[in-house]
């Protein structure tokens, strides 16, 4: 007689004390096979590699330079993400078929020397200092080098940054409080001590204005190479009795600012606009029957009292930035004599005027472009200069020259070297035409995503390593710095302007 179908056994439902031995069994094992997970690297391709290593004894950092394969064969790599992964294992002590969900390190990176050979399950280990010196020596700078600081992660290793590499445009950005200022003192000074281009800083709230000033209790071999560069600044300023007063002349702005700063359009307004074209007509050849906004009020001439009357009530006349006598900044921008001119837009006393001078500067460098002389300019606040959206005609001009010049300026030696707190709220055709990134602290995850998107040349894993900077580190990648890499900033040399309030209202009160 033939039984019919078995039905399996209940479970039976375990103890307190039973649960508890199979779970501490059960860590156990998945610790032992947690710990047995070796640190090796995978390459197929013999650029990219893939790696593993177990948490318990992990001493690989994102970012961080390793050393792959045999002494004999060893390679140098860096690793360029991080993250904890898992996967299911099985072990001799588990029941047939069972497996343990262990958790380890897996990563990925880009092989720095030893390229286009594939290999499988190699050794890995964080490389020393020394190593990743000895790397730096076999692969110097083209140009003059820029040593802004060290390697983050190979500590006592000089970060030299191309010069040459300058020669692409460049966008920094950084948090406030990141040292994004602090930094791009730094690197001006640099590019001052150790190149021979011209540069011209358009500097809104005054933090470049002691770039010729070396700070007390500086010497060695940097302080010697700085020291012919004082005599090389000028700084033009909103005062009378600087050696350099900023000052404009209105007849010496283009035909587009000069209606821009009246408010004039040339369809709505196009009579304005014509007889605004005729009075200062000629200005070249000092002609002009006008040649500032208080000479319009003064003029005989048809059509000029109407025009002065626009500009009075737009407050025009109170701009301190006009001057018919002082020297213009726009004659120092043509004809230079000064390798660096920092124009201290800090000082003037409207951001109308802020705008304009940005405006005039941008706008004369685009139009002495065939002469070819290369030249750093440098926008720092980037946001208020060049913004993806312009509030007035003025801000809308500059933006406009701002882009032609990243656009078409490296031909003619134009290199833009532009800097801000908010990436999201600069021209985007600035942004995306630059080669050059240098990243500071960024709290917001979606501005480091979207710089993720237009600086798609540097891994994404060291992008995101930017919400975890530190003061004064930075993501450096592109022509200045072809190996993306952590740099921890050094020095100044200079004084450094426009410094925080500082904190004494924070101290603790004395008791009565």
């Amino acid at each position: 007689m033939t039984s019919g179908p078995t039905t399996p056994a209940e479970p039976r439902p375990l103890s307190g004390s039973d649960l508890g031995e199979v779970l501490s069994e059960y860590r156990s094992i998945r610790e032992g096979i947690e710990r047995s997970i070796l640190p090796l690297a995978t390459s197929v391709d013999g650029v990219t590699f893939d790696l593993q290593s177990s948490l318990y004894h992990l001493d690989l950092t994102r970012g961080g330079y390793v050393v792959i394969g045999a002494t004999d064969e060893a390679r140098l790599g860096q690793v360029t993400d991080l993250r904890v992964g898992s996967i299911d294992a099985s072990e001799g002590a588990l029941a047939p078929g069972a497996s343990v969900h262990v958790q380890l390190a897996q990563g990925s990176g880009l092989l720095l020397e030893g390229e286009g050979r594939p290999f499988h399950a190699e050794a890995v280990r964080p490389a020393t200092s020394e190593e990743v010196a000895a790397w730096c020596a076999r692969n110097p700078t083209r140009y003059a080098g820029l040593d802004v600081g060290e390697l983050l992660l190979a500590p006592g290793v000089p970060a030299t940054l191309d010069s040459g590499g300058l020669d692409r445009h460049t966008f920094m950005c950084g948090q406030s409080g990141s040292g994004k200022t602090y930094s791009l003192g730094l690197l001006l000074e640099r590019v001052l001590a150790e190149t021979t281009l011209r540069v011209i800083i358009l500097d809104p709230n005054s933090d470049y204005v002691g770039l010729g000033d070396i700070r007390e209790g500086v010497d060695g071999a940097l302080a010697e190479r700085y020291a012919s560069v004082p005599t090389q600044v000028d700084v033009w300023r909103n005062d009378p009795e600087a050696t350099h007063p900023l000052r404009l002349r209105f007849a010496d702005l283009d035909r587009a600012a000069q209606a821009a700063v009246l408010g004039l359009d040339p369809i709505r307004d196009r009579d304005e606009y014509a007889r605004l074209a005729e009075l200062l007509a000629h200005r070249e050849e000092g002609k002009a029957l006008v040649s500032g906004p208080s000479e319009l009020l003064e003029s005989d001439a048809p059509g000029a009292r109407d025009l002065g009357l626009r500009a009075m009530n737009l407050g025009v006349f109170d701009w301190s930035v006009w001057s018919p006598d002082l020297p213009s900044l726009i004659d120092e921008i043509r004809r230079p004599s000064a390798r660096c001119t920092v124009v201290d837009l800090g000082s003037l006393d409207t951001p109308q005027e802020q705008r304009l001078v940005a405006q005039a500067v941008l706008s004369t460098l685009w139009e002495s472009r065939l002469s070819r002389e290369p030249c750093l300019v440098v926008i720092d606040e980037a946001h208020n200069i060049c913004p993806a959206e312009a509030l007035d005609p003025v801000t809308l001009l500059a933006a406009e020259k701002a882009v032609q010049i990243a656009a078409e300026g490296r031909k003619y030696g134009l290199y833009l070297l532009t800097s801000t707190q908010r990436p999201h709220k600069v021209h985007e055709n600035v942004v995306s035409q630059c080669d050059n990134l240098l990243l500071m602290r960024m709290n917001s995850r979606a501005d480091v995503a979207d710089l993720s998107r237009v600086f798609s040349f540097v891994p994404e894993g060291l992008m995101a390593g930017a919400t975890s900077f530190r003061q004064g580190q930075a993501l450096v990648a592109g022509k200045v710095m072809p190996r993306a890499t952590y740099v921890k900033m050094g020095a100044r040399v200079s004084e450094e302007g426009g410094a925080d309030v500082p904190r004494t209202w924070a101290a603790p009160r004395e008791e009565a």
